[in-house]
């Protein structure tokens, strides 16, 4: 068993320790993000689900990961300023992890032993097949910006596939109805 969210040691952007406790009774949507990717523009729509939200106790937590073809190959300082400068990034951006496999960092893994199916999944895959590329074996991250919904008490509720946007309605549905409850 993972321990909990909340205790997981993580480093700021900026190589602050920290962990998730600052977080503690917010709803969190938990990305890996990755700043070369064709979803990057993604980030543009996760800034406006951050603000529409954050008065609410919402936070998007960005994880920079150069596991999938090399498309975060930046240190934590170009990570941060590319966010900046290209889509004025104000959510919470961590340092660069691994996202899967063996030396995957213990954050993603209680993610997904928490949340082992991701939603929307079965299209990505197919996607990244065209593309030539063999999809992580389940229940690993499939790709760059797959997303883990948190609610409030640190429980993972959903897991959506990297391809469904920020503002696609029955994440933003998710994410309102973790506001409520």
């Amino acid at each position: 068993m993972s321990m909990p969210l909340y205790q997981v040691p993580l480093k700021s952007i900026a190589g602050d320790e920290t962990t998730l406790q600052p977080h503690a009774g917010e709803v969190l949507l938990i990305v890996n993000v990755a700043s070369k990717c064709g979803l990057t523009p993604q980030y543009a729509a996760l800034q406006k689900l951050h603000e529409t939200y954050r008065a609410r106790g919402f936070s998007v937590l960005g994880f920079p990961a150069n596991d999938f073809a090399a498309q975060e190959p930046g240190s934590d300082e170009e990570i941060h300023a590319f966010c900046s400068s290209t889509y004025d990034v104000s959510f919470p951006l961590f340092s660069k992890i691994v996202a899967t496999g063996p030396a995957k960092h213990p954050l993603y893994r209680a993610l997904v032993e928490a949340q082992p199916q991701a939603e929307g999944r079965s299209g990505m895959e197919a996607k990244l097949r065209d593309y030539g590329v063999e999809p992580t074996e389940r229940p690993e991250v499939v790709w760059n910006f797959e997303k883990f919904l948190v609610g409030r008490g640190g429980r993972v509720l959903r897991r959506f596939s990297p391809d469904t946007a920020p503002d696609d309605p029955t994440l933003v549905a998710a994410v309102e109805a973790a506001l409520v409850s």
